[in-house]
């Protein structure tokens, strides 16, 4: 069975446990203030478990929950890896033959409740829900990864949010800084353990966003153009993995990002850059989906069975 791995703190002490439904029994570590989830994955799933104890609970009431994802580890990113957000993007995805990947800066990594802080000069806040990938194992080569072996390589899942600023990431060309920010990268509450029988759960979890309580992105992992055993195939021709490090696989459609009509990009193209700009920004903020101060975010990703949960991201814009 899936073990929804859990870290929060709790008069003032940093712990760490298991979660089933609203009670977390703590794992016992000598200091689990120090321990990276690159060391908990290194444990392994039954070690884990022998490290519960069983005998007393905690309300999840009672704690704030912290992220999973330690500060140490890499964030690594797909773009648009959803049918519909391709469609919506102006790509079809019969003919995209090759995957978008990206970075966020590991200083993003944020808890899964509380506040997301908007800079006081980004104007275009945008939300993305995705379904990351917990990395099992050291990766320092090419391999092949198939729907055979993908337990070998992804110990867990958890919630994303590629939260972004879009007047950055986009005049400025900079999908680094546009996505980095701090708190700009909320991860879990949940990290869930899988077995190698639960893989198969990757193809069937249903992803919902939520601003204000209207639901914003709904979709279905079925609907990814390119599936985690191909995704990490060929990211592992580029880059060296650690234990705990993180893959966001994409968002569906639904985020605040409008793509101009190609009547506008063709006169924006004839004006000067900075006015071409300021009218992209304009006609993005009229649009009126963009994360406001205030609003408030609430983000799931479960089974249609309710065998995966993956716990409920919830945060309040703030400056």
């Amino acid at each position: 069975m899936a073990l929804n791995v859990v870290c929060f703190q709790r008069e003032a002490q940093v712990c760490w446990g298991v979660q089933q439904q609203k009670e977390i029994f703590i794992l016992n570590f000598e200091q689990p203030e120090t321990i990276t989830t690159e060391q908990l994955i290194d444990l392994g799933i039954e070690k884990i478990r022998e490290r519960v104890n069983w005998e007393s609970s905690i309300n999840s009431d009672e704690v704030q929950f912290l992220s999973p994802i330690s500060a140490n580890q890499k964030v690594i990113c797909q773009g648009a890896n959803y049918v519909q957000h391709m469609i919506d993007s102006g790509i079809d995805p019969k003919q995209k033959n090759f995957n978008m990947f990206f970075t966020k800066s590991s200083a993003s990594i944020h808890h899964p409740v509380g506040e997301i802080i908007k800079p006081k000069h980004v104007q275009l806040l945008d939300y993305e829900i995705e379904l990351c990938l917990v990395i099992k194992q050291k990766i320092e080569h090419e391999i092949h990864i198939t729907s055979s072996n993908l337990h070998e390589y992804v110990a867990g899942i958890c919630i994303g949010n590629d939260v972004s600023a879009r007047d950055i990431q986009i005049p400025e060309t900079q999908f680094f800084k546009g996505k980095s920010y701090r708190t700009f990268c909320p991860l879990g509450p949940v990290l869930c353990l899988l077995e190698k029988d639960e893989l198969h759960y990757l193809n069937a979890l249903e992803l919902t966003l939520k601003v204000n309580s209207q639901i914003r992105q709904q979709d279905s992992t079925r609907n990814m153009v390119f599936k985690p055993a191909e995704t990490l195939s060929e990211m592992s021709q580029l880059i060296n993995f650690a234990p705990g490090d993180v893959v966001m696989t994409g968002t569906p459609s639904g985020c605040a990002l409008s793509i101009p009509s190609p009547i506008l990009v063709k006169i924006s193209a004839l004006l000067p850059e900075q006015k071409k700009w300021e009218l992209f920004i304009h006609k993005q903020k009229s649009n009126g989906r963009y994360l406001c101060v205030d609003d408030r975010l609430e983000l799931n990703i479960r089974s249609a069975d309710q065998h995966i949960d993956l716990g409920t991201q919830k945060h309040q814009i703030k400056f």
